[in-house]
């Protein structure tokens, strides 16, 4: 495995993941395989509820399956979302590189209530 030096880079592609959290199971948002050669810029990572009336509870891990256990290192934990509102996880304030064998997991509390939006940049 091997992280592409940003320095330079040959392509940097934005692209943004639409994910509708349907169950309280463990989602992945965003997944950087192993050996893909490409490191991913997160810059924006927002959770809308989209009941009309109950809140729901979001949490959001950075998974690494390269140290062998596939650890879950928390970036959001148990946060409620109010109804018809949205939470802000990350912004380009607070970005973060997503390197290869790493991917960014969701767990709702309650399924079909919470939609996620990813912004990053693919870089090559």
């Amino acid at each position: 495995m091997s992280a592409p030096n940003i320095v330079n880079v040959a392509t940097i592609t934005g692209k943004t993941a639409y994910v509708k959290l349907s169950s309280t199971s463990a989602t992945t948002i965003l997944s950087n395989a192993a050996s893909s050669s490409k490191v991913f810029k997160v810059n924006f990572i927002q959770i809308a509820n989209v009941d009309g009336s109950n809140a729901a509870n979001i949490t959001l891990t950075v998974n690494s399956e390269d140290d062998g256990g596939g650890t879950a290192y928390a970036l959001a934990s148990t946060i409620s979302v109010p109804a018809d509102s949205s939470f802000l996880a990350l912004d380009k304030n607070s970005a973060m590189y997503l390197e290869e064998d790493k991917s960014i997991v969701a767990t709702a509390s309650a399924a079909d209530d919470l939609e996620v939006v990813v912004s990053y940049e693919e870089i090559s």
